[in-house]
């Protein structure tokens, strides 16, 4: 099923991405949103998977598609296995909107139960790489962890680098952070694919420190296990309404608890699929021309232990197709 997972999952990310793409710098942030989401269920119905929503747009009052709940795909009887599927159609609104990198499309998929049906509150989230996980530990200070980083990655604490996104509420644990000579940069939007990238090589991204979406700490969670990476989280309630949810949709609502990587992305057949919408240091852009479109997109399945990386040419036009070039 995993195979098929993945082959099925990355057309979805693809569609929304292309999608999404054509409101790149103009402002339109509900518009890129929604092509998005109606790109990417209409891809989930044309696949042979029967999917339950675990974590998508919000509740179904909320959200006029893939909301929590929402079957997708074909029925049941039809459908060659039952997944749970955890999407963000377009992380970093704002990105496309303004017209900067680091916008992505973004699925995970798991056997049902896999994935943790997070409420839309927030996490407090701690994610490192395959290197330093095990190593470090949320209860702690924001201090202490980035010695153990630099420790762990037989490095100079100034030398690594952490990634925290650009919040008044982060004021405090931005200065704590610089005070151990650590570096720091700041994102405006996009912390699962900066989770990502503190655990792949090259990107110079050493930790994700700070508060961020629910949902998207699961989607981190699902591609740190598949990179062999580790996030750490705790909740954190923003009001009543939210703390009742939790306590309706996980049966309790201790934001004490650490929830650990396989707490929140527990499945054994588990995929993750993001697609490029701008272009960012993970991924490229879809890029258009006459005739079609191009997109770069990473593909992680947990049990095969396998992490692609796949560059897809999209003709629209068969009449007309595109010269394809390395």
């Amino acid at each position: 099923m995993e195979k098929l997972l993945a082959l099925e999952m990355v057309r979805v990310t693809e569609a929304a991405a292309i999608a999404s793409a054509r409101y790149m710098g103009k402002g339109a942030r509900p518009e890129a949103d929604l092509a998005a989401t109606e790109a990417m269920r209409a891809t989930m119905d044309e696949t042979d998977l029967a999917g339950t929503i675990v974590i998508g747009e919000g509740e179904r009052d909320e959200a006029p598609m893939l909301y929590i709940g929402e079957q997708v795909g074909p029925p049941q009887g039809r459908a060659v296995a039952s997944v749970d599927i955890a999407v963000d159609p377009l992380e970093g609104t704002n990105l496309v909107a303004t017209g900067q990198g680091g916008a992505l499309t973004v699925l995970a998929a798991s056997e049902q139960g896999g994935l943790t049906n997070a409420p839309d509150t927030y996490l407090e989230k701690l994610a490192v790489g395959p290197i330093a996980a095990g190593c470090v530990d949320i209860t702690v200070s924001p201090a202490e962890n980035c010695h153990r980083i630099a420790e762990a990655l037989r490095r100079k604490v100034t030398d690594i680098t952490v990634i925290i996104l650009d919040r008044p509420r982060h004021e405090a644990l931005i200065a704590e952070v610089r005070g151990t000579g650590a570096r720091i940069k700041l994102i405006s939007d996009g912390d699962v694919s900066a989770a990502i990238s503190c655990a792949v090589q090259g990107t110079g991204m050493h930790a994700l420190m700070g508060i961020g979406g629910a949902p998207e700490g699961v989607l981190s969670a699902a591609a740190l296990r598949c990179l062999g990476g580790e996030i750490q989280a705790r909740f954190r309630f923003r009001n009543d309404d939210e703390r009742a949810r939790a306590e309706k949709m996980l049966g309790h609502a201790d934001e004490s608890r650490v929830f650990h990587t396989e707490d929140l992305a527990g499945g054994e057949q588990l995929v993750f699929a993001a697609t490029g919408v701008t272009s960012g240091e993970l991924l490229q852009g879809v890029r258009f021309f006459g005739g079609g479109a191009r997109t770069h997109s990473l593909v992680m399945a947990y049990q095969s232990k396998q992490v692609r990386f796949v560059d897809t040419v999209h003709m629209f036009d068969r009449d007309r197709p595109p010269a394809v070039r390395l």
